[in-house]
């Protein structure tokens, strides 16, 4: 964000003025240390933990004589593109269970300028000097991790005195999960755990084999034709580079963005300042001449910087075919596969993951929907990378279709709707670049494409939705247009849900459901699924907080909805992917509410023209907790010509017709 110079002035004053104040002997701060090292603009906002506070500590080298202590790291060089690293820490004197190593990286920007960095901090509290190292800490583990450490099991006598051994050391080793970020990584030794760290020792940098090899490829549909594929992937490497697939390549269009395209206030945002990595280059290319609903294999790279491994994919249906089967989830993030403490982990993401790769290795699905808050960086940037490198498995085979949520978008004057700074900065930078959909124009995140029976309309939540703003009318008139003899289904799918149980301030904002609910009911959406809060539940078909109708149960036991006689859309929240289940209120539940549940999962679909099923799966048990299916009569206005030939297939063309008619 651009700051006019008088604004400056008064930033340098003001900071004096805290900075004369603080080193008063009549003031003193009185705030805990986690606020008062922290930026408070995020405290109530954006997740923070002890770690994540690390990189607003004033860092001293610990004042330890100790002439053995040592870090060594397995292996030290050429690190492949993912593996694990045993750290080990020996010639420890006394070992304390606040002894922790934290991974860096180490920042491309000008570490000269960190001190001047202080005085933007001041007006929050924060009198640190630095930021950790001025290099970007990744993740962290105490040493206790290893059971050994404490107890000194592993120990090596440093010292003798007639044959007598007088002194030991101990020593500890941790692993830890590492993947390519294309820049040097160090190991650092702390005491005093994160509150009051200082530095005792540290690994010399490691490198990676190949810091440009080319990664994290992941699909999305450009149309609704099921013809052209993009594929996006990242790498160090600025030069264009290729897919080749089916005998035919297409060269790839490349991007990338800096610190210069983060927000930022007064305070500086964790993507402007001590959450900044470099994200190297991102490129994209568009597969075409595709067959819908059809196999086919490709690789990425170049022959300069190397390529990437074999992969298979399949093309979603062409928008107007019959069925289609997807799968809709909100909220995922990431969590470590080693047992570090990161910046922001959300626990249910590994085994949602690994659920979703089982069932697209199954050849059962053929898109994928994820509807907002998608890797919950926040503003550490190098988040990114450890997301696309866990959907990789699901998102490397199918379509992965995406809206945006608080988490890629949210920042004070950045033109979203809500002020609070849940992006960390990064004000959807980031996202549009990594998941580029297909959207109008930059910053504009709303879209619609239209795969088999349904047409699916996806907006953004973040931006203004109004009666009469840009997003409004795109969406009166995308809704307005769809051809339901082709596409009889329409789901609308934002972030921020209409209707939830869980309670919280910012759970549900009225004036979004007083102005585009009504849309919803003109123009007969079908389902509406939204993510935002942590768990799942499904409603009746309701309007204005009133259910116009109810489902009965067919002889499965299955939720049925006939919207043959149209009421009302039907409500799923579905941010239940990875996030911190939320909780749902115990009493005074709305009688909208059908059905709560608060476990870590997905939600499998499948539409054909007349119908549209669900499933909850819970991702641990793999059990379905919840089934409902809608149901309409196909358009006697439609008839679809594959259904035709597949009737005549085999007739003989003079011999007259005996079947009933379609």
């Amino acid at each position: 964000m651009e700051t006019s110079s008088s604004s400056w002035v008064f930033k340098f004053f003001f900071a004096l003025f805290i900075f004369f104040l603080s080193t008063s002997p009549c003031f003193s701060w009185r705030l805990h240390p986690s606020i008062i090292n922290s930026t408070i603009e995020h405290q109530n906002h954006t997740f923070i933990s002890e770690f994540r506070v690390v990189t607003r500590r004033l860092l001293n080298e610990c004042p330890d004589p100790n002439p053995y202590l040592q870090i060594e790291v397995t292996p030290n060089s050429n690190l492949a593109d993912e593996e694990y690293v045993t750290v080990t820490v020996s010639g420890v004197l006394v070992p304390d269970e606040h002894d922790w190593v934290a991974m860096i990286s180490p920042s491309n920007s000008d570490i000269s300028k960190c001190p001047l960095n202080e005085v933007l901090y001041i007006e929050t509290g924060d009198l640190t000097k630095l930021p950790l190292l001025c290099h970007y800490p990744i993740k962290a583990q105490y040493l206790g991790v290893d059971k050994d450490y404490l107890k000194c099991t592993k120990k090596e006598c440093k010292e003798y005195d007639n044959g007598k051994c007088v002194l030991n050391t101990c020593s500890g080793s941790l692993k830890f999960h590492v993947i390519n970020i294309r820049t040097e990584i160090e190991f650092v030794f702390f005491a005093g755990g994160f509150d009051t760290p200082c530095i005792l020792t540290r690994s010399n940098p490691v490198k990676f084999a190949n810091p440009k090899q080319p990664l994290y490829g992941h699909l999305s549909s450009i149309d609704s034709t099921g013809t052209s594929m993009r594929l996006t992937w990242v790498s160090g490497d600025k030069e264009p580079q290729q897919v080749q697939y089916e005998n035919r390549k297409q060269t790839s269009e490349v991007t990338t963005f800096t610190q210069d395209d983060m927000c930022s206030l007064l305070v500086p945002s964790p993507a402007k300042d001590f959450g900044w990595h470099d994200p190297g280059f991102i490129h994209s290319a568009v597969m075409t001449g595709l067959q819908p609903s059809s196999i086919y294999s490709y690789k990425y790279g170049s022959d300069s910087v190397g390529w990437s491994d074999q992969f298979q994919f399949r093309t979603p249906p062409a928008g107007g075919s019959n069925e289609l089967k997807f799968l809709v989830y909100g909220d995922m993030g990431k969590a470590p596969h080693d047992a570090s403490i990161e910046h922001y982990i959300q626990p249910g993401a590994l085994s949602v993951v690994q659920a979703l790769t089982d069932e697209v290795d199954s050849g059962n699905v053929e898109s994928i929907f994820h509807i907002g808050d998608i890797s919950y960086a926040t503003g550490f940037l190098v988040e990114w990378d450890f997301f696309l490198q866990l959907i990789s498995p699901v998102a490397s085979q199918v379509s992965y279709m995406t809206a945006i949520g608080n988490h890629e978008r949210d920042y004070q004057e950045s033109g979203s709707v809500y002020i609070t700074p849940d992006s960390g900065g990064e004000c959807g930078v980031p996202y549009e670049t990594y998941f580029p959909m297909p959207t109008a124009a930059k910053d504009k995140p709303w879209y619609s494409i239209e795969q088999a029976s349904v047409h699916f309309t996806i907006i953004s939540t973040e931006h203004d939705w109004s009666e009469n703003s840009e997003q409004y009318e795109w969406m009166k008139r995308d809704m307005a247009a769809v051809d339901r003899s082709k596409t009889p289904w329409l789901i609308f799918m934002g972030h921020r849900p209409m209707y939830t149980s869980t309670d919280g301030v910012f759970s549900v904002d009225k004036n979004f459901v007083k102005d585009v609910e009504p849309l919803l009911l003109d123009n007969k959406v079908d389902l509406a699924f939204f993510g935002h809060v942590h768990n799942y539940e499904r409603t009746c078909a309701v309007y204005q907080e009133e259910c116009k109708a109810m489902p009965t149960m067919d002889e499965n036991g299955i939720s049925t909805y006939d919207n043959n006689n149209y009421s009302a859309p039907v409500h799923a929240v579905m941010g239940m992917a990875g996030f911190t289940l939320d909780k749902f209120k115990t009493d005074d539940v709305d009688c909208w509410s059908l059905r709560r549940i608060s476990n870590f999962g997905y939600v499998r679909g499948h539409a054909t023209k007349e119908e549209i099923n669900f499933e909850f799966v819970n991702a641990n048990t793999r059990q379905i907790e919840d089934s409902f299916r809608i149901i309409k009569r196909q358009s006697s206005e439609f008839v679809d010509a594959s259904q035709i030939m597949n009737r005549f297939a085999g007739m003989p063309m003079d011999e007259p017709n005996t079947q009933s008619d379609i």
